[in-house]
């Protein structure tokens, strides 16, 4: 009769996993030590894939402009939706014909002299300040601008690895072509991952982020066409009607001031710079009328362009916005500056998502509670 609880203790004994943990606090402890090796094994795995993960964020980035095209014409063509974005881009790589056809060789005779008058202007500039009493020492500016280029060479490297940033720019357009033709498909197969009752939310969610990033482009694609435009229209028709002179270089400066529009803050910064130092080689009124043309663009751009297409829907703060821009800059070299207000706007809406399932959640608590 006592040979039998002993028997029983002994094949429990036997049964149990030789790493089975009995007491409870040790397997409570070892749960969250395996949690956390698992965050931290995520973070070093993404942080080891982040390149890849950042050209397939920039190619969901130009599959929302895609769709967004696709979707006003669908406005005004009924037909169907592989023929819109055809269309779509077709008219993207018109454009980048006549670009390099017919504006190719004058951008590229204003490119080889820009570089000699920025320098020109930028010895001007160093000795005006020491005419004011600024000490500087050519030597270590010579330094200080050669070690900010070097480590720039290197984050830019780093973005487009061995196959180079060529190879960047034809994946995100490879893969944001695929996306953009068919994104129910792949937005499908991101659900099915995830467990079924989390699957509406999460179609609301990317409904949500999708259409917040295709205002947030549209935004960028409307500014950039109209700075672009109207910073030629001002610096090469304007400029010799009121007696200036047409401003050297005005196709250049309003093609990188288009094409820098697309990254708010730092972009229109650095255009304006090169515009004014561009605008002083052709004397003081000419540098001036810069200044002025610079203030015009982006204030009229700031306060009437962008807020009647994407920041009433994306109220993102300028120094969040910049802080990002300085971040990304800093991980992923130029594609990150570029990518940073995207990825600042996609995690704006994920967060007021989620705030807004937590006050549903405590309002049915609440009313359950009352109802009890």
């Amino acid at each position: 009769m006592s040979d039998k609880p002993k028997n029983t203790q002994q094949s429990d004994d036997l049964g149990r996993s030789p790493s089975r943990i009995s007491s409870p606090e040790l397997r409570f402890e070892a749960q969250r030590a395996f949690v956390w090796a698992a965050v931290i094994g995520l973070i070093a795995l993404a942080i080891y894939i982040s390149q890849s993960l950042l050209i397939i964020f920039g190619a969901m980035v130009l599959a929302a402009m895609i769709d967004g095209g696709a979707r006003l014409l669908g406005r005004v063509l009924p037909i169907a939706r592989i023929w819109r974005v055809a269309l779509v881009l077709a008219s993207v790589f018109l454009f980048l014909y006549w670009l390099t056809a017919y504006a190719g060789s004058q951008i590229s005779r204003e490119a080889a002299q820009f570089p000699a008058i920025i320098q020109q202007q930028a010895a001007v500039t160093l000795a005006w300040l020491e005419s004011q009493g600024f000490a500087i020492d050519q030597s270590s500016l010579q330094d200080i601008t050669s070690n900010l280029v070097s480590g720039f060479g290197t984050v830019t490297r780093a973005i487009g690895g061995i196959l180079g940033a060529f190879t960047t720019l034809l994946l995100i357009t490879i893969i944001g072509i695929y996306i953009a033709i068919e994104p129910k498909l792949y937005e499908r197969g991101v659900a099915w991952m995830l467990p079924r009752n989390r699957r509406d939310e999460f179609y609301e969610t990317a409904s949500k982020m999708g259409y917040t990033l295709r205002r947030l482009m549209a935004g960028r694609l409307v500014g950039m066409v109209f700075e672009g435009v109207f910073t030629w229209i001002m610096l090469a028709v304007v400029a010799p009607i009121v007696g200036i002179g047409a401003v050297p270089m005005a196709a250049l400066l309003a093609i990188l001031t288009g094409l820098l529009a697309f990254v708010p803050n730092l972009g229109a910064l650095i255009s304006g710079v090169l515009m004014v130092l561009v605008g002083f080689s052709g004397g003081t009124d000419m540098g001036l009328y810069t200044i002025f043309v610079y203030f015009l663009v982006q204030n009229f751009d700031g306060y009437f362009v962008i807020p009647m297409i994407a920041r009433k829907t994306v109220d993102l703060a300028p120094a969040l916005v910049l802080s990002a821009q300085l971040i990304m800059g800093i991980l992923f070299g130029i594609l990150g500056l570029f990518m940073a207000d995207p990825a600042l706007a996609m995690l704006k809406v994920a967060l007021e998502r989620r705030a807004e399932r937590q006050e549903t959640n405590n309002e049915t608590n609440e009313v359950a509670d009352n109802g009890a």
